[in-house]
């Protein structure tokens, strides 16, 4: 242990650089906005189609005509320079184009749910400082009740169908719109078409110049204590993640099409389905509401190249019942992000995609809204089953002792840290949260402290292990919820599992699972037993649940993953 202690200290930290090609184990973060950025990437590609919704497609050429009449529409209404805007959208055009023309004036988005609760959207406002908002019109009932308790003085209106092709906005607007509450315009409402003609008739340039260090996006996590934060992120921790990209997947090219599901108000979403597609000049599908039963026709229609998601949304393509005819030969990435996706269910994905004529498999990723999305992926020939893979160049990781801060030998669990360009600046006007989460070492390094477990092997890649906080202490010995969570996912009964801690009167705590069975198999005393003996088998007896519930569903967060909070008050109150 001790050599290889050794060997991991004399590469500095850095056994994964032999996997980069060409040794490019660093990166140069442009001084950009992220409008500037892309702009410059986009140089010679305006004919190819910049976003495709629901097959009306927009060129690179008139996504920067929009993005610069929106710019100047921002700015007739008193935007200006450092003033926050929040967009309040689903994935649509007007969302896309609202995020650059904000970055394009020197302003900052603050990105939040549509379907956010009314308190949590007057949070968010007041907490920001938000002066505008751009919403759905879908959320204005919720809205036009708070916007007196905040400072925003304008709300801008946008409809799904704002961007459809006409057939089908004039069967959404019959079906839709008629239940949806809206205000008349006055000065305080604006609708999406009369906002952009005021950004027609103004003509001074709006174009200001920001640098890579100045605050560009505010999204949101719930930190340390589970209470939202507002995490602010630069111009540079966005667009260093394209430059890490462009090494870590080098064969994204102009012809490709990504299929953008996932949400822009969620890091992944909006960095990795957005951003990174663009300034790489492939072809943006934007998905405003997934429909898992229709993922099939999704996939058919579109026919994607790069296939980002969460968990849940391969759980979706592996359970949809009509892709029996399905050829999926045309995807060359299959990213797996936001959440771990167990071995065993990662092992189903990649049996379905074989069955189904995909040449490649899915590629785990690791990270935090508060690190810019990602931070390591499985790519080039550090691909290894069950793992998230290498840090992406310009990254530091280390694995410590959760007790003594010290540096862990290889193999050995501990909190993983990060240091690098894509660390966030912190959570705005929150120095204490702040402070507790960035900590800088005696040679001037940032490093962020997940509150994630895991460790390194001895080629330095990274194995999660979970959340520090779901770590239970079961009679003085180290329980992972997830560990168990692995091991019952891997029963042929089961189709889901969440494991959290319940007290006990003298181990302190033990572990609950809750399980869902697969559709074809009926909860039964039987299958119930079974599944208990299999965990007898197969686990420790420290490890093994006290108590075992089946349900027909787990809850879940609103990117879809499994809400163990939820599950730990619904026990509470029971």
């Amino acid at each position: 242990m001790k050599s290889l202690m050794n060997i991991f200290k004399k590469n500095k930290e850095r056994l994964w650089d032999k996997y980069y090609p060409d040794k490019q184990n660093n990166i140069t973060v442009p001084n950009l906005s992220i409008y500037e950025y892309l702009y410059k990437c986009s140089a010679n590609n305006e004919d190819n189609i910049a976003l495709n919704y629901f097959n009306n497609k927009m060129s690179y050429h008139a996504l920067f005509a929009q993005i610069d009449i929106c710019a100047k529409a921002l700015r007739s209404q008193g935007i200006r320079p450092g003033d926050v805007v929040t967009i309040c959208m689903p994935n649509t055009p007007e969302a896309v184009i609202s995020f650059y023309a904000i970055s394009k004036i020197g302003a900052i988005a603050n990105m939040i749910h549509p379907l956010s609760a009314e308190e949590e959207i007057k949070n968010s406002l007041n907490s920001t400082g938000s002066v505008m908002i751009i919403t759905i019109n879908l959320t204005y009932a919720k809205i036009k009740n708070i916007l007196k308790h905040t400072k925003v003085y304008k709300m801008i209106i946008v409809s799904a169908s704002d961007s459809m092709p006409k057939l089908l906005k004039l069967g959404y607007n019959v079906m839709q719109n008629r239940k949806i509450l809206t205000p008349k315009k006055s000065e305080e409402y604006l609708y999406w078409h009369d906002f952009m003609a005021k950004g027609r008739n103004y003509h001074e340039d709006v174009l200001v110049k920001t640098t890579k260090d100045q605050p560009a996006v505010i999204l949101h996590s719930g930190g340390t204590t589970g209470i939202p934060k507002n995490i602010v992120l630069t111009n540079g921790n966005i667009n260093a993640i394209i430059e890490q990209v462009k090494i870590m997947v080098p064969n994204i090219t102009r012809e490709d099409k990504m299929l953008s599901i996932l949400p822009l108000f969620h890091c992944f979403g909006l960095v990795v389905c957005v951003h990174c597609p663009l300034c790489l000049g492939a072809t943006d599908i934007l998905v405003p509401q997934f429909d898992a039963k229709r993922f099939d026709k999704l996939l058919t229609k579109y026919r994607p190249t790069v296939l980002p998601g969460v968990p849940t949304l391969f759980e979706a393509l592996v359970s949809n019942k009509h892709m029996d005819n399905v050829d999926l030969h045309d995807i060359k990435y299959i990213i797996s992000g936001g959440d771990t996706l167990p071995e065993a269910k990662n092992k189903i994905v990649n049996n379905f995609l074989l069955q189904h004529n995909c040449v490649t498999h899915v590629i785990q990723g690791y990270g935090m809204t508060e690190t810019t999305g990602p931070v390591t992926l499985s790519a080039l020939k550090a691909d290894v089953l069950g793992s998230v893979g290498i840090p992406l160049p310009g990254n530091d990781l280390k694995i410590i002792d959760v007790a003594t801060k010290k540096e862990c030998p290889i193999g050995q669990t501990g909190e993983i840290c990060i240091s690098g360009p894509t660390v966030m600046q912190g959570y705005l006007d929150n120095d204490k949260e702040t402070n507790e989460i960035l900590e800088k070492d005696s040679k001037g390094k940032i490093w962020l402290h997940t509150g994630d477990l895991g460790y390194l092997n001895n080629d330095g890649i990274l194995f999660f292990a979970q959340r520090l906080k779901r770590m239970l202490i079961v009679s003085g010995y180290n329980v992972y919820p997830s560990h168990i969570e692995d091991v019952i996912l891997k029963h042929p009964y089961v189709l889901n599992c969440g494991v959290i801690g319940i007290p006990h009167p003298y181990k302190v705590q033990v572990p609950k699972a809750y399980i869902v069975l697969k559709p074809e198999y009926k909860d039964t005393a039987k299958v119930r037993n079974e599944i208990k003996e299999y965990c007898e088998k197969n686990l420790a007896k420290y490890m093994l649940p006290k108590e075992y519930e089946f349900r027909e569903s787990l809850p879940k967060t609103m990117i879809g993953k499994v809400n163990y909070r939820e599950l730990e008050e619904e026990n509470k109150s029971n």
